[in-house]
């Protein structure tokens, strides 16, 4: 058991404590006997497994591709649909929250790695909060991934200072209209990376905070070329 002090208030002190979650994941795998490429999906805030995996089967190409979906621990229902939706952290107890989240992902890509039609080959995607999740478990999951598609959402400082630890393809996407990570935080994003020595694809797409027909065909292009590199 491990505690760790957060706060001090009048009512009296607050501790954190490692405990066991059940985690959840939907995965589709392509008839045949393999090995098969994964796709390992992170859904955005209020959404869920079964929705990002609608997502990513739209890709073009995407069905030659084993398609893994991870849900978020963190679980809660939407108020207009009264569907289970989830979010990957909040601003309390984020560093703690970080660390459970890679171990839950790295527990998940031990698990698909034991089935005999898995390969090597992985490329990660995220959309929204989403894409902080699959930065992260790039970097941080210890499996080596051949590529990662982003699709409205940030870089995490803590990935960068690793120097993207081993992503070498990229695809970075945003909505010309989208209010949160706007055409100038994709640039930002896009400069710190070359700064590196990469060169990411990057796509702004007319269209919001969405998943749109011109970034489907840019990452299911993205996924033939990280197939055609092997």
């Amino acid at each position: 058991m491990t505690t760790a002090p957060e706060s001090k208030s009048g009512c009296g002190t607050t501790h954190t404590i490692a405990t066991t979650i059940h985690g959840r994941y939907r995965l589709v795998v392509p008839e045949g006997h393999g090995p098969h490429p994964l796709l390992m999906g992170f859904h955005g805030y209020g959404e869920n497994a079964e929705a990002h995996l609608d997502a990513l089967r739209s890709i073009p190409g995407a069905d030659s591709w084993a398609l893994c979906t991870v849900q978020a621990l963190h679980r809660f229902y939407d108020r207009k649909t009264e569907e289970v939706v989830g979010c990957w952290m909040t601003k309390q107890d984020r560093e703690l929250a970080i660390a459970d989240n890679i171990a839950y992902v790295r527990g998940v890509i031990e698990e698909i790695r034991l089935q005999p039609w898995a390969g090597e080959m992985m490329v990660y995607a995220g959309f929204s909060q989403g894409v902080a999740m699959a930065y992260r478990a790039a970097a941080f999951a210890r499996f080596q991934s051949q590529g990662l598609i982003a699709l409205g959402g940030d870089l995490p400082a803590d990935v960068l200072e690793t120097g993207l630890n081993g992503i070498t393809e990229l695809l970075i996407g945003t909505g010309s209209e989208d209010p949160w990570y706007t055409p100038a935080r994709l640039a930002e994003d896009q400069a710190k990376i070359e700064s590196l020595g990469l060169k990411p694809t990057t796509l702004v797409f007319e269209g919001g905070h969405e998943w749109t027909d011109a970034f489907r065909i840019s990452a299911g292009a993205f996924l033939a070329d990280v197939l055609r590199g092997q």
